[in-house]
């Protein structure tokens, strides 16, 4: 690869041919500032439009400002990133931005982590004398998961990029010009009405408040105050690397014991593990994968692929873009789901209390499983499984709420029965990991035989879109394993072509990364080493498990022997698995 060397404020710096004058600058530790531009997964994004203007740097021989995310180095090239005329420029930007947002920072879920509101600090802008009256008079768009704020957009465009782009929904665009410009779905058609999956990423790089998580933490303090309630909770596998770190905790660091001691401290009656469902979903979805395996294998081509469906983001996905294809997932529920029914059902019957007086609470790294607690077939007489969902970041504002310190609590244990999960529960929060506990299960349930070896390391990765084959004593499983809807959608386009790599089965998470990337986790800002970090530890908890593979869980072994009698019963098949409906949406 050809290099080009430049100068930036009288520094020398060799960079790769097409790099960008920020690229230029980074390398050298030069901070130039940016609102639209975003860095995902070691990947430079850049909107465009390049839109904000925010990083206008000087470059000799040109009259007019550049901007540095978009403007390719040269050979020679002097660029000067802190002159009067750039800083002047960079202030005035600003301003501008904010003359026409509304000044409701106390209140807004996004303050002391607004990039617009950073900047104002960094560039020292402490009054705007920008007068007239603002034109943003957008109505609040609000699901059971998303808030859409455009009072509070600039335009960077970022929710486009991701929407459009890598995750390829295409909910989002933008129209408009001047004050007049927004980010919206077609029509100005609320989000419920559109193919927008509630996957969250566009809240993930929103730089300010303008789309947020629906936050559900007083629902939760007025069901704790409530004397007639009994209030259970349940972590899913992802959480416990990741809550530690808005407490000062290193990305990825277990803290799983203290995380539960936490939940006790705050007053919930039970606490549970979503782990112990992720083992129940695999006895269902794989006593589900072997009957399509046995079919295929008898001549049923139609029997396989099948799919996962753990993730309610990818589910939304499936039955908007691919409604031709519903028969192709497992109708399991998802963890969260099945332990909603289990807690509501099983667990109220034998508290001997009605399952209106227990409320059930989830602590999720995904925004979609607020929506997917809201759908109509998770309810029962109008009665949902699953009452309220808090997303990491909510549990670690109510820990805070509560003047709790994680970092400083002892470690201590969840609650029996369902509290108690394998290695093969845990890896659900990382890509890769559900197909790897399904497997693990699978292949002795249809061998009869103790696995050669528990890891599939041929089924892990971060690479987003892979294909692996698996050895089931002699029978050649090929898995496809994608993260990001984007990816998804290849991998989707492909099947409903005919399946030409006779894939058979597939596993799908919408975040980069699986769980661990979910829009509900503490904002990683695309630094694909946090995720990394993450996903080390998630597998490192899974080694140093006593049991790794989900159909050796007593607890779950005992809820089958007591209450559903084996996997796929009729009263498992009405309250562990669902339908798909194809949603007509634009």
């Amino acid at each position: 690869m050809s290099e080009v060397t430049l100068t930036i404020n009288g520094n020398e710096v060799t960079v790769p041919k097409g790099s960008t004058i920020l690229n230029a600058a980074k390398k050298l530790d030069i901070w130039i500032p940016t609102l639209c531009h975003m860095n995902l997964h070691g990947t430079e994004m850049n909107n465009k439009p390049a839109s904000c203007r925010v990083c206008v740097v000087e470059v000799a021989g040109r009259r007019s400002l550049m901007p540095a995310c978009a403007t390719p180095v040269a050979d020679g090239m002097e660029v000067v990133t802190n002159s009067n005329r750039v800083l002047q420029a960079r202030k005035m930007i600003v301003e501008l931005l904010i003359s026409d947002h509304p000044k409701t920072c106390l209140t807004c879920g996004k303050s002391g982590d607004c990039e617009l509101q950073d900047l104002a600090i960094r560039l020292d802008i402490d009054s705007v004398n920008i007068t007239g009256k603002s034109q943003s008079t957008y109505k609040l768009d609000s699901t059971k998961s998303l808030v859409r704020d455009m009072n509070k957009c600039i335009m960077c465009r970022r929710c486009e990029t991701m929407c459009n782009d890598v995750q390829k929904v295409g909910a989002l665009s933008a129209v408009g010009r001047g004050f007049d410009a927004v980010i919206q779905p077609a029509f100005e058609s609320p989000l419920l009405e559109t193919r927008c999956t509630h996957c969250g990423q566009c809240v993930a790089v929103c730089p300010t408040g303008a789309l947020l998580q629906k936050d559900s933490t007083w629902e939760v303090v007025e069901a704790l105050a409530d004397p007639d309630k009994v209030v259970v909770v349940q972590t899913a596998p992802s959480v416990r690397v990741a809550i530690g770190e808005p407490f000062g905790m290193e990305p990825g660091e277990a803290a799983t014991g203290k995380m539960v001691t936490a939940l006790r401290m705050i007053g919930f009656d039970y606490v549970y593990d979503t782990d112990f469902t992720a083992d129940l979903t695999i006895m269902e979805e794989g006593t589900e994968l072997l009957g399509r395996l046995n079919r295929f294998l008898g001549g049923d081509q139609s029997a396989l692929p099948i799919l996962t469906s753990c993730c309610p983001a990818w589910v939304n996905f499936l039955e908007t873009q691919y409604p031709d294809l519903l028969d192709v997932p497992s109708t399991a529920r998802s963890p969260q789901q099945m332990f909603g029914a289990v807690a509501k059902n099983f667990f109220a019957e034998k508290l001997n209390i009605p399952r209106e007086k227990m409320v059930v609470v989830s602590i999720m790294p995904c925004l979609a499983k607020k929506t997917e607690a809201d759908r109509p077939e998770f309810a029962e007489n109008g009665n949902p499984d699953v009452d309220i969902v808090l997303s990491t970041r909510e549990l670690a504002r109510l820990i805070k709420l509560k003047d709790i310190d994680l970092k400083q609590l002892p470690d201590s244990e969840f609650d029996d029965p369902l509290g108690e999960s394998t290695g093969a529960a845990v890896i659900f929060g990382s890509t890769g990991g559900v197909i790897e506990a399904a497997v693990r299960t699978a292949y002795e349930l249809h061998t009869g035989k103790p696995l050669p070896k528990i890891d599939f390391e041929e089924l892990r990765g971060f690479e987003g879109l892979r294909v692996a084959e698996v050895d089931v004593d002699g029978i050649m499983l090929k898995i496809a394993i994608a993260h990001g809807l984007g990816n998804a959608k290849t991998l989707m386009d492909e099947i409903r072509a005919g399946n030409p790599r006779g894939i058979h089965a597939i596993e799908v998470m919408a975040c980069k990364g699986g769980c661990i990337g979910g829009a509900g986790q503490p904002y990683h800002h695309g630094d694909e080493q946090i995720l990394l970090k993450r996903m080390k530890s998630i597998y490192d908890i899974d080694k140093n498990m006593p049991l790794r593979k989900s159909h050796e869980n007593p607890s779950v072994l005992a809820l089958y022997r007591d209450y559903y009698g084996e996997p796929g019963s009729e009263l498992a098949h009405h309250q562990l698995h669902t339908r798909y409906v194809a949603q007509d949406k634009f």
